[in-house]
């Protein structure tokens, strides 16, 4: 086989049915919603409705949220109908290799694969920071080498990032079942706490914050400010709250009856969390001027001390650092499954596709764990969240472009889905228009440094492929 036949093979399905059928199936509709839930509302929904009120939106930063929430949840519909086709561990990775070809699969796997590993260390660092906030009213610290990123304020090593990925890594290391009922158990901490500051603040909300709901546009040092222009500038930051749903759909090679539990998994996480977020952005704004939360890392905590209400604000700080943990749990759930993928399908050493005597991919896992370690203790927060976005809008066009590809053999190699996107074939475009558009949105900074990612990438893959060729001669 040529080097050009190889890049535009196309996969067969039999070969993921066959290599998944070890993967035990035990993952329910609640464990889903609890796994989406979980890794969408995290570390930004604490954090982002208050820095972007103050760089971008003023009062109106819930509409930022709902126009990203239309993108994703557009993007969502797409995952829902791919998921109950194709349910196999690596999720977009797996469903491009099967529609385009291997090449194009790899690069939208390699997309995947920087959102994970930078998410976990991105959510690391924000636990770190959050529980470093919530006991230093109590005098325990740790030495800045030990409790920052190199570089920063004299650290070393985020010691504390570095043990919660550890921490997470042995809880996955049991099984998706065992883990599934930790998971569940906190989201449900976390709703609640995220309802106690949304009852509270609404005590002590004043309408006139809210005036004008839509400040005049400027152009400032963060970007555009106000207008529909400021919406939008903060759509695009505020994307990355959103894209904890698309880890769902990684593990729908231990979903039972795949078919319904994925779309209800996949839209039924993300409506909820979209609510969740526009009402505390809501809240939040309406408790103080939103120019009291410029550079703000912690918005809702301070937002409730000032208030008066200290006791409130250390519950909810402490449940959201304790639910910062779920978030872990389903990136690194849907890593390990996607470095699995990688592995089982021999694009990176076939050892890592290799389970364990639970049919779990536990190699996967152990050099995610020692990756997201080193990235997580070692580079700072504001760098890590700059990257997450950019390489997932890039794989949410390729997964929009296939549903084309997909529709043409549903029914005849693959399954008929038990969910289909509406108002196809217009709607793929609009949905690869609205995604586009989110990207193009990110800074500079963000776009240059995906394509830095990409280009490894790309030599990464014709090094392996010609590696290959010469094996087989």
């Amino acid at each position: 086989m040529n080097i050009m036949s190889r890049i535009f093979r196309k996969e067969e399905v039999s070969r993921y049915q066959n290599k998944d059928a070890h993967l035990e199936r035990t993952l329910r509709v609640r464990d889903f919603l609890a796994l989406g839930v979980g890794t969408i509302v995290s570390t930004a929904i604490f954090t982002l409705p208050g820095v972007v009120a103050a760089d971008h939106t003023g009062p109106s930063v819930s509409l930022s949220f709902l126009v990203s929430a239309i993108v994703a949840a557009l993007v969502a519909f797409v995952y829902a109908e791919m998921a109950s086709v194709m349910p196999f561990a690596g999720s977009a990775y797996t469903w491009i290799s099967i529609l385009f070809g291997e090449f194009f699969g790899w690069i939208v796997g390699w997309a995947l694969i920087a959102e994970y590993m930078i998410a976990v260390s991105f959510v690391a660092s924000g636990f770190s920071a959050n529980l470093q906030g919530l006991l230093k009213p109590f005098d325990v610290s740790l030495p800045n080498a030990l409790s920052n990123s190199l570089g920063t304020n004299g650290g070393m090593i985020d010691v504390i990032a570095a043990i919660v990925v550890v921490i997470t890594a042995l809880l996955l290391a049991r099984g998706a079942s065992e883990t599934a009922r930790v998971q569940n158990t906190l989201v449900v901490l976390k709703v609640l706490a995220i309802f106690l500051f949304i009852i509270v603040g609404i005590s002590v909300i004043n309408i006139g914050h809210y005036v004008p709901f839509i400040p005049e546009y400027k152009a400032t040092a963060a970007g555009s400010f106000g207008g529909w222009q400021g919406i939008y500038a903060g759509s695009s930051v505020i994307f990355i709250a959103y894209i904890g749903f698309d880890s769902i759909a990684a593990n729908s090679g231990e979903a039972i009856n795949p078919q319904k539990t994925m779309p209800l998994g996949i839209l039924g996480s993300l409506g909820i969390a979209v609510g969740l977020f526009v009402a505390v952005s809501l809240v939040l704004v309406g408790m103080f001027d939103y120019t009291a939360y410029k550079d703000n890392a912690e918005p809702v905590g301070w937002a409730l001390r000032t208030s008066g209400y200290e006791t409130v604000a250390v519950i909810v700080q402490a449940v959201s650092v304790i639910g910062m943990f779920t978030a872990l749990i389903g990136m690194m759930l849907a890593g390990s499954r996607l470095l699995y993928s990688f592995g089982r399908d021999g694009i990176l050493p076939s050892w890592l596709g290799k389970l364990n005597k639970k049919n779990l991919p536990n190699r996967a896992l152990f050099i995610l764990t020692i990756v997201a370690v080193i990235v997580g203790s070692v580079f700072p927060f504001g760098f890590l969240a700059q990257l997450i976005s950019a390489g997932t809008l890039v794989a949410f066009m390729f997964v929009t472009i296939g549903l084309y590809a997909l529709r043409r053999r549903e029914g005849k190699d693959l399954p008929k889905p038990a969910f289909k996107l509406p108002l196809y074939p217009v709607m793929p475009i609009i949905i690869f228009i609205c995604v586009f558009a989110v990207f193009w949105g990110l800074s500079g900074q963000a776009k240059f440094y995906t394509m830095l990612w990409f280009i490894i990438g790309i030599i990464y893959y014709l090094f392996y492929i010609l590696k290959s060729s010469f094996k087989k001669r």
